[in-house]
């Protein structure tokens, strides 16, 4: 019986041990998720943090300088490239000018394709360090604590704040293509639309929902521009080219095709640059690089569309060789962490506006040096996709929103399918 009791004593000295151990393990699990970036720790068992979905922040938005979202309770209406069983989001306050407080966040799945209601039993209260408040300083950001919540793949999620008091400014993505709601008051915790009598075709702090799970193991950023932001595809449609490309990823996922099996985030801004900042077009592809893409989870990838702007925003006559430095200094910080880089020639704009026949050597200069390699570890052509056989200056009619620059929902679908899925792995040079 001695022994007995000795040995029933030590394996409850065993299992109190490995308890501990395993509370230490999942505390700094935790502590790394909230902290985000491609170097989160997560148990093994639990699957990888993924980017299912980003809007990179543009500015402050216009006319909420006084009064922000202050009273309001702003519901952003977002859509999942790949699914989880935990999730997380990132809230900024970049643009602001006084420390932004979050009183009330909830993330829920949504009930429809359409509207603010939300499915019953997905609303998940989300807290920031364990705390329900959290007050996000001006130039900041926050990442939530994750939340268990089945989220699914190619659907859309609900994440609605709540701020009693204005920041200044509000940080926002225009051009979201995407309705999401304001109500007037606190109604984070509501499962039906009643309260959100009010529309917003823009994301408001909200930059990032990342989910945890074994569906996905990295992720892919499209870094670029308007084309990429897809500004000219239809609202509530999801079609701008990174979306074709989530779908083009999952369809391979369930037919057991190789390939990989990854998270989409579209990072484009439009109007942005490679080389210059602008206040409504937000910070430069270099200076945004580190936030945009290696703050991103478990990023793989980065499929790189930039240049345009650097051209037709130009008063004079852009430096291809200034642009062609800027986009290989991107792909150098890529690979510093590991992340391969694929890269795509700049497409035709003959017709637009801005379009000048020394505007379209500089372009034609740039691809030349793109397709001769050097620049990217691989070259995806969506000029050659895009353009007319007849005219290759401009974008093929068909392929044409109407503006002769941004592609309509055909063109952005050509785009994707002109990605290589096996360029998409992840193996930096």
């Amino acid at each position: 019986m001695t022994r007995q009791k000795g040995y029933a004593l030590l394996c409850a000295v065993v299992a109190l041990v490995v308890a501990l151990s395993a509370g230490i393990y999942a505390g700094a699990a935790d502590a790394a998720a909230r902290r985000g970036g491609a170097g989160s720790v997560t148990p093994a068992s639990a699957g990888v943090w993924v980017g299912t979905w980003g809007a990179s922040p543009v500015g402050g938005e216009p006319g909420t300088a006084a009064d922000g979202m202050a009273g309001r309770t702003v519901r952003n209406i977002v859509h999942t490239s790949v699914g989880g069983t935990s999730a997380r989001v990132t809230l900024s306050n970049l643009y602001g000018t006084r420390p932004l407080t979050v009183t009330h966040a909830t993330l829920a799945v949504a009930a429809g394709a359409d509207g603010p209601a939300v499915a019953p039993g997905t609303l998940r209260r989300l807290t920031f360090g364990g705390s329900g408040t959290v007050t996000v300083p001006p130039g900041g950001q926050t990442v939530s604590d994750p939340v268990p919540v089945a989220v699914p793949s190619d659907a859309d999620v609900v994440v609605s704040t709540y701020a009693p008091t204005s920041a200044g400014p509000v940080t926002y993505h225009p051009h979201a293509r995407q309705t999401s709601y304001v109500a007037d008051g606190e109604h984070t915790g509501d499962e039906t639309g009643a309260a959100y009598t009010g529309t917003t075709d823009r994301w408001r702090y909200l930059t990032a929902l990342d989910v945890l799970g074994t569906e996905a193991d990295g992720t892919v950023v499209a870094l670029g521009d308007s084309i990429t932001d897809g500004v000219t595809a239809t609202a509530g449609a999801d079609r701008r080219w990174p979306d074709v490309l989530a779908d083009r990823l999952r369809a391979a996922a369930r037919s057991g095709a190789d390939a990989p099996h990854h998270g989409v985030v579209n990072e484009g801004i439009s109007g942005n640059r490679v080389l210059a900042d602008d206040p409504r077009r937000g910070a430069a592809g270099l200076n945004r690089f580190a936030r945009d893409v290696l703050g991103r989870p478990n990023v793989k990838v980065v499929v790189i569309d930039l240049g345009v702007n650097d051209i037709l925003r130009d008063p004079g006559r852009a430096d291809p060789d200034a642009i062609v430095a800027g986009l290989r200094t991107l792909t150098e910080r890529a690979h510093a962490h590991g992340i391969e880089v694929v890269g795509s020639t700049l497409t035709p704009f003959h017709g637009h506006r801005g379009y000048t026949r020394a505007r379209e050597d500089v372009r034609q200069r740039i691809n030349e040096v793109i397709r001769a390699g050097g620049v990217y570890d691989t070259v995806v052509d969506f000029d050659k996709a895009l353009r007319d056989p007849y005219d290759p200056r401009s974008l093929r009619p068909e392929y044409d929103s109407g503006d002769h620059l941004h592609p309509s929902d055909l063109g952005y679908r050509v785009m994707a399918q002109t990605l290589d899925l096996g360029d998409l792995r992840g193996s930096a040079a």
